[in-house]
């Protein structure tokens, strides 16, 4: 840094009187927050860091901030300098050289990464003790920071710059037009929804729908090989989403993968909500769902004790059918296998920390006896939890730089969202993730019968995934500590979609296994094995020892009870919001 000392001590000392002023405006922002932060005080009364603490943080905020000017000046006379501040790894906004060629540029870049980091760690010291409150407050902070990163705003996006001059103004024209567009569909595209069509080219299994009721379309594939397991094979996918997730494009269907390993494979496909399903609550789900979908399997197979798998909060809705039909002295399946599902709530994950008394009781006396949780809103919570990557990477692409997304089978699905039902959101906020009650025994009765998932005691397979945000690992793992039965717990590489929808055909990631009975995810780990691919054969194979034999394959779908009615994957899956 040039100058006289006095300049210097005058800069440094201008530049903490920035630092003071910009950390008054994030508490501000924060104290506003009402609506997300019931159980923090607003200011002037707002919690802030230690004054030791802040301090330092202040002291490291100019020490940076100093380090950057230097390095910008040596920029604009000998070309860039070693960076200042990194992108954390995975953070692709500014890859592109534009951002590095330009001292302007670099300097923008730069001072927000410093900026970013210097409001991520106040927040981590702040003073509430309230951890969900707590975790509240990080989450504000990240879509505060993420929201405000040059890379979003025309006259700070060198990209925007190039693609405007070698456009010759056309990506804005084009961008104006993408931003009109989805202001009509009412969301961001993320994907080309052109390319893609439920029947034609996802959710393309072949089989029938042989059952329907007011909440479920029950799909019945047919075989694709010679004999098949004797034990079908019921899959009970989320209900906040289409189940199509578990068969996208036929080399990364789970379903269809299933069928080809020689399994009787039905699947729940649960209806879009509209006002006639408003009404429905938990206990509906579980009695329409899983175990009217049970009786129906095996009254087709004749088989008695089907095996079953649940993925997310289908996992849970699995879990609490068949801990109310072992309630009622049924043994109804051989075994039961779980994807990224919590059943204890204690950790849960970032959704977690956006659940507290107020916002419940709000849901419950707004649709808590009747009415809809609309699928869009559903949507933008989620997106919210991964903003750069769901929000501010489309809006960069559309609108500034005028392209149009990729064509991408996950992204189609995902931004075909759903409806849920008031009283069945109600009902699982409270219980599950405000007063984590499911795990107690019988302290929540579910159809009349209390239930205790330790009478659940059939062997169970148990995924989840390391860099899960919806359901962190950890919390997966405790599910062996609920359940009755002996537990095979596997770890698979990724997040909470691409970790378990990972094709065996692709070979890619890993996962772990290990035989250790630990009583934490932690523990397991230590002595755990990677395993390279797929965890999908190796589920497979351990799902095999239930087959129960092989027996001709099953190729009329349904039975004389239970006509097909259509073609999969039906037509409830079909229904847009």
């Amino acid at each position: 840094m040039s100058g006289t000392t006095e300049q210097q001590t005058a800069a440094m000392q201008e530049m903490l009187k920035r630092g003071q002023a910009f950390a008054n405006q994030f508490f501000e922002f924060l104290g506003k927050q009402g609506g997300m932060l019931q159980s923090v005080p607003v200011p002037p009364a707002f919690p802030q860091p230690e004054a030791q603490k802040f301090a330092q943080l202040q002291q490291q905020f100019v020490e940076r901030h100093t380090q950057l000017w230097s390095a910008i000046m040596q920029h604009k006379e000998q070309g860039p300098a070693p960076a200042v501040a990194k992108p954390e790894p995975g953070d692709r906004r500014f890859n592109a050289p534009e951002w590095s060629e330009s001292s302007y540029f670099d300097f923008l870049r730069q001072s927000y990464l410093i900026n970013a980091q210097f409001l991520s760690q106040m927040a981590a010291e702040l003073p509430i003790p309230d951890e969900r409150a707590k975790s509240r407050v990080q989450f504000l902070t990240r879509q505060y920071i993420d929201a405000m990163a040059p890379s979003n705003f025309a006259a700070t996006n060198p990209e925007f710059v190039k693609a405007a001059l070698e456009s010759n103004g056309a990506s804005i024209t084009q961008g104006i037009r993408n931003l009109l567009g989805d202001l009509e569909k009412g969301r961001i595209s993320m994907t080309d929804d052109t390319a893609f069509e439920i029947g034609r080219n996802i959710a393309v299994t072949e089989g029938s729908v042989i059952y329907e009721n007011p909440l479920m379309q029950l799909i019945q594939y047919a075989p694709l090989t010679g004999k098949v397991a004797k034990r079908p094979l019921l899959l009970v996918p989320p209900c906040i989403n289409k189940f199509y997730i578990m068969d996208l494009q036929p080399e990364s269907s789970l379903v269809r993968f299933m069928v080809e390993q020689g399994n009787t494979v039905f699947l729940i496909s649960w209806k879009n909500a509209k006002a006639p399903e408003s009404g429905y609550g938990w206990d509906d789900y579980l009695e329409l769902g899983p175990i009217t979908a049970l009786n129906v399997v095996r009254e087709v197979t004749g088989e008695a004790k089907p095996n079953a798998l649940g993925f997310c909060v289908g996992g849970t809705i699995l879990s609490s059918a068949l801990a109310v039909l072992r309630a009622r002295g049924e043994d109804p399946v051989a075994s039961l296998t779980l994807m990224t599902t919590l059943l204890d709530f204690a950790d849960a994950g970032e959704l977690g920390c956006l659940v507290d008394e107020a916002s419940v009781a709000t849901r419950e006396a707004t649709i808590g006896k009747g009415g809809l949780l609309s699928g869009r809103e559903l949507a933008q919570v989620f997106s919210s939890l991964r903003a750069n990557d769901l929000i501010w990477q489309y809006v960069v692409g559309n609108y500034l730089k005028g392209k149009k997304p990729d064509a991408f089978d996950l992204l189609y699905w995902n931004a075909d969202s759903t409806n849920l039902p008031g009283p069945f959101l109600a009902y699982y906020l409270r219980h599950m993730y405000l007063q984590n009650e499911l795990r107690l025994p019988g302290k929540l009765e579910m159809l009349g019968a209390k239930v205790d998932l330790g009478k659940v005691d059939v062997p169970a397979y148990l995924l989840a995934t390391r860099e899960d945000h919806i359901v962190p690992w950890k919390s997966a793992y405790l599910v062996r500590q609920l359940l009755g039965g002996e537990s095979t717990f596997v770890l698979g590489a990724s997040g909470h979609i691409a970790g378990a929808i990972n094709p065996a055909s692709r070979n890619k990631r890993s996962f772990w296994t290990g035989d250790s009975a630990a009583k934490n995810g932690d523990e397991w780990l230590e002595t755990a094995a990677e395993q390279k691919g797929s965890w999908w054969l190796h589920w497979a194979k351990w799902l095999s020892r239930f087959a129960d034999g092989e027996v001709p394959a099953r190729s009329q779908l349904g039975n004389a009870q239970y006509r097909p009615l259509e073609a999969a994957p039906g037509r409830y899956v079909k229904e847009k919001v």
